[in-house]
């Protein structure tokens, strides 16, 4: 195993630092084991929920061992964590593209093996994160003086990737008994640091943000980005170590692909969106979708949408679609806080042959009220979303992950300053509105798309032009990389 903490690229990491990783490193060894010796059993099972559109295989360890074998010819693993939503709906991207171009997509959650210590140590630093996003937006000072600076300039320093690479060190017995020439396409840096120190021998590892970051480096990778803007900036490391001048990436090191988007969007983006162009000319209630991410934050804001918005949707001016995932509690606090809102809610609750059913039938039908959606099912709460929003108008959402797809979007205030970049490129790209960063202009957004044609119509059309530049194809560009790393070898 190389210790890929000492330098990246070419650039050596500060001794003091290398110290701290190697302790890092240490804690988590003394408080959760060190399985590196262990010789982990790998199942291959159907994903119950993902299988059927996707084709999506569960790869399960430390379970025993099963009937189906792994597909050594066109099998990719898509290799992801659940830290929020994102990482899960990105490999979902992924294993959507990868079905369609006949490949077999293989799910690989690192964080769903509870006896190892890989899942152990990536459970403790997810939870900590959530934490730190849901006091983020209860505390100003906690968001300004700490969790804004860590997420802008702590993340984007070299020596916070030194500490990761050591603490993936313990995530990579995991890939022990997996054919090693299998490529896989890390949805999160801690699964693409893994596979690299476990001997997979061709990873992907695909960049989230648009905001250049040292902490999504897996050196020995291929790294893949959706936006030209921060092409250079992870060419060059820009700013990852104060001012200095560092040794920039390997050409090879870098692709830009365009935006990670699964193909059930891109296939039918034109007619999504002439359809939202007729609804809006028709008069046709506006449908709003509103969901909430894997960190359980922002009820407070959602429940100033949903008092706005509920005057229009009695009148039958707008329609709303609410994605609590699987935070149930969220949806019954929204009820008890809004006068009038459950009396106008129809409630898709853990069945999810019933959420499909509704998404299906909303494509050609007529939708009034407010339909909340809630999950059990991680898988479902999450795809979910991917469900309603070919048949919503708008979407209205953080500036993370749902900051890239072919949908017009309203963007409520970031968690986390690193996704100010995703409504910077949005807004330029022409299918998302600036980053509204308080109440009163998130309302007055929500107005706008409601009292007129011009901005709604204006996304549609940017979407449109955008997708015949190939700007959405970045999940098959991803997947055509992953294997054409293999067949160059």
């Amino acid at each position: 195993m190389i210790d890929r903490s000492k330098e990246i690229f070419g650039n050596p990491i500060p001794k003091k630092a290398q110290k701290k990783a190697a302790q890092s490193k240490k804690k988590f060894a003394k408080k959760f084991g060190d399985d590196s010796g262990a010789d982990y059993s790998v199942k291959i099972v159907k994903n119950a929920c993902l299988f059927d559109p996707l084709g999506v295989l569960d790869i399960r360890v430390d379970e025993g061992t099963g009937d189906i074998p792994f597909d050594t010819e066109k099998g990719v693993i898509v290799g992801n964590i659940r830290m929020g939503f994102g990482h899960y709906r990105i490999s979902m991207a992924m294993a959507s593209a990868a079905h369609a171009l006949g490949y077999t997509p293989y799910w690989m959650d690192l964080n769903s093996y509870p006896n190892t210590t890989c899942t152990k140590v990536i459970s403790a630093q997810n939870d900590l994160y959530s934490m730190g996003s849901r006091l983020s937006q209860k505390s100003k000072l906690f968001n300004k003086k700490y969790w804004e600076p860590l997420n802008y300039e702590g993340f984007r320093q070299l020596t916070y990737n030194a500490g990761d690479q050591k603490n993936a060190e313990l995530m990579a017995p995991v890939f022990k008994n997996i054919p090693k020439e299998i490529p896989v396409i890390g949805t999160h840096v801690w699964p693409a640091q893994a596979a690299l120190h476990a001997g997979m021998l061709h990873v992907v590892n695909a960049i989230p943000d648009n905001w250049p970051m040292a902490l999504h480096f897996a050196e020995g990778s291929v790294h893949t980005i959706q936006t030209r803007q921060s092409y250079m900036g992870y060419r060059i490391l820009n700013g990852m170590q104060g001012s200095d001048v560092l040794n920039p990436m390997p050409a090879d090191s870098l692709v830009y692909t365009g935006h990670y988007i699964d193909h059930e969007f891109v296939a039918n983006l034109d007619a999504d969106c002439d359809a939202r162009t007729a609804r809006k000319a028709a008069g046709k209630p506006m449908r709003f979708l509103l969901t909430i991410g894997g960190a359980g934050a922002q009820r407070e804001l959602f429940q100033a949408i949903i008092k706005h918005l509920l005057p229009a949707i009695t009148s039958g001016k707008a329609a709303l679609y609410v994605n609590v995932g699987d935070y149930k509690k969220v949806w019954d606090e929204l009820c008890k806080k809004i006068k009038g809102l459950k009396e106008v809610s129809t409630e898709h609750f853990n069945h999810w042959s019933d959420t499909n059913a509704f998404a299906q039938s909303a494509m050609d039908g007529d939708v009034t009220g407010v339909h909340a959606f809630w999950h059990e099912n991680i898988f479902e709460a999450v795809y979910c979303t991917n469900l309603l929003m070919r048949s919503a108008d708008v979407l209205v959402t953080k500036p993370s992950e749902l900051a890239f797809y072919p949908i017009p979007k309203l963007f409520l205030k970031r968690i986390g300053g690193h996704e100010k970049w995703g409504a910077i490129h949005s807004a330029e790209c022409g299918d998302g509105t600036l980053e509204c960063e308080d109440v009163p202009h998130t309302l007055q957004m929500l107005d706008l798309f409601l009292g007129e044609s011009d901005l709604f119509g204006q996304m549609c059309d940017c979407i449109k032009a955008n997708n015949a530049a190939g700007l959405y194809n970045g999940a098959y560009n991803a997947v055509k990389l992953a294997m054409g790393l293999k067949q160059s070898k």
